[in-house]
């Protein structure tokens, strides 16, 4: 083998991420290339910056805590992103000011940005869940879902779409919410929360109130890998931004399930989309009435939004 040989040899054993000092061991315990250089673990990292700099889309990096780069093949990129985020996890570090504004005080104005594209939507409390002290728990439960439903005006194309296939006519999404994004650390963690929290909803998305303009590129490229959209919220709920959309997959039902029995406000939420849908035209309106009553308060003018954020110390944005 040529060195090159050797190294996406050796990276391909080991199935993850390595620096330039392991796979040099790897390579001389496997026997893939004698190295006749006084500094043969400078030839490999030399070798591995090549690649990178000639834009050889076989091998990607990462940079660690330790400021060292590692490598793996691209091909297994989505697997050692989330085991690296995965060994990353630590409490969260943000911790709100006296007088500074609570996470969950951001649901209504996500709530009220989502009522305005038609989007039911509505807060799962895990701590109403069974087994609520796990602190796995957060990288199960949704902040929040939503329920939008194809609105068609003939009532024959109602009727003939739901005779298709009802899974057409209406689309779940899946929220995680946070305060503030201002480092990359911070941006692939709560990412990884929410890839792991909307993996059952047809599209799942990370809510922010604070994002740093340093970290398009990256979002960019994790929205990409993963599929998940990117909104950022304002003050004026409806000034909120969708950076970046959210990718479609099909519905989990087996997680669905699992959701439903160990939140109660989750299988509520199944069961009022279930009624809505089998409604008949005469209870269509009651019915669309109690999932509404049900989902999460929202605006109904400017002034309910500054008297809120006035009283919850929302800052401008």
């Amino acid at each position: 083998m040529t060195i090159k040989e050797s190294i996406l040899k050796t990276l391909e054993d080991i199935n993850g991420l390595a620096n330039a000092s392991e796979i040099y061991k790897h390579i001389v315990n496997k026997g893939y290339y004698e190295f006749g250089a006084k500094n043969p673990t400078a030839i490999v990292s030399a070798m591995l910056g090549e690649f990178i700099k000639n834009g050889d889309s076989r091998i990607k990096r990462s940079k660690t805590s330790g400021e060292t780069y590692k490598y793996y093949l691209s091909k297994i990129e989505k697997t050692v992103l989330i085991e690296q985020l995965a060994s990353d996890l630590e409490p969260d570090k943000i911790k709100p000011k006296k007088n500074d504004y609570q996470e969950r005080d951001l649901h209504k104005l996500l709530s009220s940005f989502l009522k305005n594209t038609n989007t039911y939507s509505k807060t799962i409390f895990h701590e109403q869940s069974s087994n609520s002290k796990d602190n796995h728990q957060k990288w199960i439960h949704p902040d929040v879902v939503g329920i939008q439903f194809l609105n068609l005006q003939s009532k024959i194309n109602q009727t003939f779409l739901k005779a298709i296939n009802r899974l057409d006519t209406f689309k779940i999404s899946s929220f995680e919410i946070k305060r503030e994004i201002n480092s990359d650390y911070e941006l692939k963690k709560t990412f990884f929360q929410a890839v792991s929290n909307s993996s059952w909803a047809n599209y799942g998305y990370l809510v922010a109130f604070e994002i740093s303009d340093s970290l398009s590129e990256e979002m960019e490229r994790l929205n990409q890998s993963f599929g998940i959209g990117i909104i950022q919220l304002k003050s004026n709920p409806y000034e909120s931004k969708i950076l970046f959309s959210a990718k479609y997959k099909d519905l989990d039902f087996k997680t669905i399930d699992k959701l439903c029995k160990i939140n109660k406000d989750f299988e509520k939420f199944i069961e009022q989309i279930e009624k809505l849908m089998t409604a008949s035209d005469k209870y269509y309106k009651s019915t669309e009435k109690e999932l509404d009553e049900f989902c999460d308060n929202y605006f109904l003018n400017d002034t309910e939004i500054e008297e809120y954020c006035k009283e919850k110390f929302i800052p401008k944005n």
